[in-house]
């Protein structure tokens, strides 16, 4: 079941090599001479506005009238726009993501709001894309690769950088309602003032609900974003953003199902006491003031995260409820300073501060074969089993007792330096650093090493502190090879230091001198390290835009699974080494005057390079020279947009996710109705979008979703020996009407 699906970006990417080749050897005569045209700007790799074509990194910017044309009901619906970006439903809007990485929920990515992380280093969730107000966005960039060099900790397979919208300078709003299947309902409402003697103000307000096409899968959601931009003069501006998200959804990260299931009975949920309670809080006000060539930026911001989870994903092996809060206050400050006539020089000096204090506790479940409101059934034939491997049906649980109970407190200081210099016209240098001290400050709430429930016994850390530092460097440049053509190389380092939950709760084991040792072990992880290198060439070309990009990614000190070799317990190390090579391209031309066709195509081979050691159960493994598990090498977006009338505008869109192994062994499955399975075989999907301008002031929309109904996998893996999949959305129909003014 080998993946056939390299062969088209292959062959696309060798299309576009040796036409961008053709183009740069021959040079243009003055009749082909391009008209001038606006300049691309982008935000995130600097955090100043920088023209795209002078920027040595993998940027894509999807524009707000694409985000509004998508009208994404999860962030998959638009990310996937970008190339090289892969986004998977787990349930709600929550989600794992894949950028230059697997799926995973590593702490691999940074999450941005205008700029400002959506959580703290080291309270990573995997899901935060879903405290922002994604579907009222203005804008949203991805940065594809490492990004320390200015973020921080955890940017090593990208940022995503969610930018708000600010008010335009007459008073407007507008108010739409959608209605769709599966009791969807959404309300989305928009106001701005313009320009005032005060500034000018804008608010979005987002209220989302819907029955879930599976059982027990309910969402509700209210976010919104009130931004307030005021220019004191010509050289002096502050703009201040508050943002708040509630959620409250079942969930069971989308249930997986052995394949009998997953194709005749998708609707079932093996994971129904799941639940996510999110509230987020997130206030900036950024002060810009210039001084000649000079700027001085301020940006104060204020954080609360919370969050009560029911995690199904522990339920087989560590069932608990947890809760976990965090505040955030912090500061952005950067001066640049502008050398116009000493080659068009520049330096940023930056220093980022942030303390953020937080919270754990965590109460132990109990699943049991029969009894109070809590059993576990085989659903094939309705009969009580405690061994029914991958079609255990978790319908009830017990609180147990307290096994985690603890404060911690991140503290950072991270100066940095960003610098860029033309040593000719069309050439143009970067390089920069970013140094972090980066300290948590834990206290044990529980006085015993050890606390217990259920025959289980989990390993407690005494009270202490726990300090990383990094320097983290970058180094790249563009040339211009011709007016519509330039090409970029770069070299970049990530890392991620381990997360509060990774150092501070060890994990359970039934003996409690081995849980012990798993709480001390776990003190001892270090950060993982990244280093990228990377060639691209953008432009345009026989009537295509388009970019092109090749990387290669290597992880080192990666968290493996190994032996003690005292206790002989099962520990993660900093012992893992892997190594991803892959290939972007995105393409974009006007067919006709009203047909615009764009693509986002990659592919991308992911390997383990080290990965040696002992599983939870004493089998030994070596993956190195194996594919990682959850890792499609083809990934492919294609949009068709017709635009014959302003009044009129529809969108046909092709998704393509190709084949990916379910293990990372590569083995296949070992019983199930699909035994010897190795590989999800990957999916197409067809969508449709389409909006009418009934009158000036009033729209209506409709989208259908998966228009052919295909029965396809959110994610697929091996559970118990069996080949399981998450079933994604049905054909999906929604539809609505906006009045604006």
């Amino acid at each position: 079941m080998n993946s056939k699906s390299s062969n088209p970006l292959s062959l696309t990417a060798l299309s576009l090599t040796a036409l961008t080749l053709h183009a740069i050897a021959e040079k243009p005569s003055p009749a082909a001479q391009p008209t001038q045209q606006l300049e691309e700007f982008v935000v995130t790799a600097t955090r100043e506005a920088e023209p795209l074509k002078e920027t040595p990194a993998s940027i894509s910017v999807v524009s707000s009238d694409s985000v509004k044309l998508a009208a994404p009901a999860h962030p998959q619906q638009i990310l996937g726009q970008v190339p090289g970006v892969a986004i998977s439903v787990t349930n709600g809007e929550g989600h794992t993501t894949s950028i230059r990485q697997p799926f995973t929920t590593s702490p691999l990515y940074l999450f941005l709001e205008d700029g400002i992380p959506v959580r703290p280093t080291g309270f990573f969730n995997h899901n935060s894309l879903y405290e922002v107000n994604i579907p009222m966005a203005g804008g949203i960039e991805v940065t594809r690769g490492p990004g320390s060099a200015l973020y921080g900790s955890d940017a090593i397979g990208g940022i995503v950088n969610v930018l708000t919208k600010s008010s335009g300078p007459t008073p407007s709003g507008s108010i739409s309602a959608e209605v769709g299947s599966f009791g969807w309902l959404r309300g989305l409402v928009s106001l701005s003032s313009g320009d005032t003697c005060i500034g000018a103000f804008h608010g979005d307000l987002n209220l989302t609900h819907t029955d879930g096409w599976r059982d027990a899968t309910a969402y509700d959601r209210q976010s919104g974003n009130f931004r307030w931009d005021w220019r004191l003069d010509d050289d002096t501006k502050i703009k201040t953003i508050i943002g708040f998200t509630n959620i409250d959804q079942q969930t069971g990260a989308n249930s997986p199902l052995p394949q009998n299931f997953y194709q005749s009975r998708p609707t079932i949920n093996l994971l129904s006491p799941a639940y996510r309670k999110v509230q987020a809080l997130r206030i900036s006000s950024e002060f810009e003031k210039r001084f000649g060539d000079g700027l001085l930026a301020l940006t104060p911001y204020f954080r609360d995260n919370q969050m009560d989870l029911n995690g199904s994903y522990n339920f087989s092996s560590d069932p608990r409820i947890e809760k976990t809060q965090s505040y955030s206050i912090g500061l952005l400050s950067k001066w640049r300073q502008d050398f116009p006539e000493f080659l068009r020089s520049r330096i940023i000096l930056g220093l980022d501060l942030e303390n953020s204090p937080g919270k754990r506790t965590e109460d132990a479940l109990t699943f049991s074969s029969a009894g109070v409101n809590a059993f576990k059934r085989d659903i094939r034939t309705g009969a009580l089993s405690t061994t029914a491997g991958a079609y255990t049906d978790y319908a009830g649980y017990i609180v147990g007792n307290r096994i985690y109970d603890y404060d911690v407190t991140f503290r950072s200081a991270s100066p940095y330096l960003h610098t860029e210099i033309s040593p000719i016209e069309k050439l143009r240098v970067t390089a920069g650093a970013r140094y972090d001290l980066l300290k948590y400050e834990f206290e044990n709430n529980i006085s015993s090493s050890v606390s217990s429930s259920v025959g289980t016994s989990f390993g407690q850390a005494a009270s202490d502190s726990k300090s990383f530092h990094r320097l983290s460097p970058k180094l790249g440049a563009t040339y211009e090879l011709t007016p519509d053509h330039s090409v970029y190389g770069s070299y970049n380092q990530g890392f991620r230091i381990p997360s509060e939950s990774q150092l501070f709760r060890g994990g359970g084991n039934a003996n409690a001198t081995i849980a012990r040792s798993r709480a001390e072990n776990a003190l001892r992880l270090k950060p993982i390290k990244a280093d990228e290198f990377e060639l691209g060439v953008r432009g345009k070309l026989a009537g295509f835009d388009y970019t092109l990009a090749a990387y290669v990614l290597r992880k080192r000190d990666d968290l493996v699974l190994q032996r003690d070799p005292i206790t002989n317990a099962s520990i993660s190390q900093n012992a893992g080494k892997t190594e991803s090579r892959g290939l972007e391209a995105s393409i974009g031309r006007n067919l006709l005057k009203s047909l615009k066709l764009e693509s986002a195509l990659s592919y991308s081979k992911h390997e383990y390079r080290q990965w040696k050691g002992k599983d939870t159960s004493g089998n030994a493994f070596d993956y190195a020279g194996n594919e990682m598990a959850a890792a499609p090498r083809f990934v492919g977006n294609t949009r068709l947009t017709w635009t014959p009338t302003d009044a009129v505008t529809a969108q046909l869109e092709w998704v393509r996710i190709g084949s990916y192994f379910l293990q990372d062994s590569n083995n296949g499955s070992t019983s199930g109705v699909d035994q010897g399975v190795s590989k999800y075989n990957g999916h197409h999907l067809f969508n449709f979008r389409a909006s009418y301008q009934i009158c000036k002031g009033a729209s209506i929309f409709g989208r259908v979703m998966n228009i052919a109904d295909t029965r396809y996998a959110d994610g697929a893996q091996i559970s118990s020996g069996t080949a399981v999949y998450a079933p994604g959305l049905p054909r999906t129909f929604y539809g609505g009407m906006e009045i604006h003014w």
